[in-house]
């Protein structure tokens, strides 16, 4: 144990959402926590966002940045609860004034998922047939997927996941594309036909790992939940983060990336599409792994440079009109 936790800490509250997936994410957090700090108790708090309580708008439009987030945030403000447990695609990359990101944990895999509907068990993404039907929710998925498949007809696709699963299973779409990271922590990686290759889809910024947010002065439950920290995660996430935060972009954007590491070095790739999938901008850039989030800017700085601000105030103009 951190010797900065003081044994005089006895209840921590953890902040999350009430979706399946957001809990079981949050009691695994919960349950490292307790292994690491048995004389602590950890409970947990459940919290509706913004995001779960509109299910019939599309999340681009709905033009907020902080969807999953915020009521989260509010309760860390309002000293309510002392941490939030997030999915870390969902966190925006400038938190409000007294928060921080605390931790990040180990990343799981972060790429897009091919789910097909039963009729469709012996296809690939590629071998759908023109016309099929597909769900995503996702700006970033949409985009690239119609600069490589224009004869597919893209549908918006909202509801947790067992609510989009069971849509998909009744017809209404031929495939669904979602992260291959959620199937696999609600125990659905059965479901997963396809884990799509980055040179199709280039995921979200933080996608399979957790971030875990609480106030940025507070020196011991800092110290405590650093316990969970994976460097290489966090190193390739602070990197892409920085990315998307310098192009000025919420988490509804057509922005993908890309990071590995090698030795010392880490190599960030990012895209910036239009929604039509016909404009693009992509590049790679790397560096010292010690200097993650510069790595990041100097990606957005070259993008920027390469118009990808052009197609990024196109993209919000159309969204504002609806």
């Amino acid at each position: 144990m951190t010797s900065v936790v003081s044994s005089s800490i006895t209840t921590i509250r953890i902040g999350s959402r009430k979706s399946q997936l957001a809990l079981i994410q949050t009691y695994w957090v919960q349950e490292q926590l307790s292994l690491r700090f048995p004389h602590i108790k950890f409970e947990v708090h459940t919290m509706s966002t913004k995001g779960d309580k509109i299910l019939d708008v599309a999340l681009a439009k709905i033009g907020d940045k902080a969807l999953f987030t915020k009521e989260l945030e509010t309760g860390m403000i309002n000293r309510e609860i002392d941490f939030a447990v997030h999915s870390l695609k969902d966190l925006p990359t400038r938190l409000p004034s007294g928060l921080g990101l605390a931790a990040i944990t180990e990343r799981e895999n972060p790429a897009d998922a091919l789910v097909v509907h039963s009729k469709h068990k012996d296809k690939q993404l590629d071998t759908l047939p023109e016309g099929a039907v597909i769900g995503t929710s996702s700006l970033r998925r949409l985009a690239q997927l119609r600069h490589h498949f224009p004869h597919f007809e893209f549908k918006d696709v909202r509801g947790n996941l067992n609510t989009r699963l069971a849509k998909l299973d009744a017809g209404e779409y031929d495939a669904l594309i979602l992260a291959a990271a959620g199937l696999g922590r609600l125990g659905m990686a059965d479901r997963i036909h396809q884990v799509i290759p980055s040179d199709i889809s280039l995921h979200a910024v933080g996608q399979g790992a957790l971030g875990i947010e609480c106030l940025a002065d507070n020196k011991q439950l800092i110290s405590l939940l650093k316990e969970l920290e994976h460097p290489q995660t966090r190193d390739r996430c602070l990197a892409e983060r920085a990315f998307l935060r310098d192009l000025e972009g919420g988490c509804q954007v057509p922005i993908g990336v890309n990071t590995e590491i090698n030795g010392d070095k880490l190599t960030l790739t990012g895209i910036v599409a239009s929604i039509d999938g016909t404009k693009r901008v992509q590049d790679t850039v790397s560096g010292s792994i010690y200097e993650p989030e510069q790595i990041g800017s100097e990606l957005a700085q070259r993008l920027r440079q390469q118009g990808a601000q052009d197609i990024l105030d196109e993209i919000f103009a159309t969204v504002q009109r609806g």
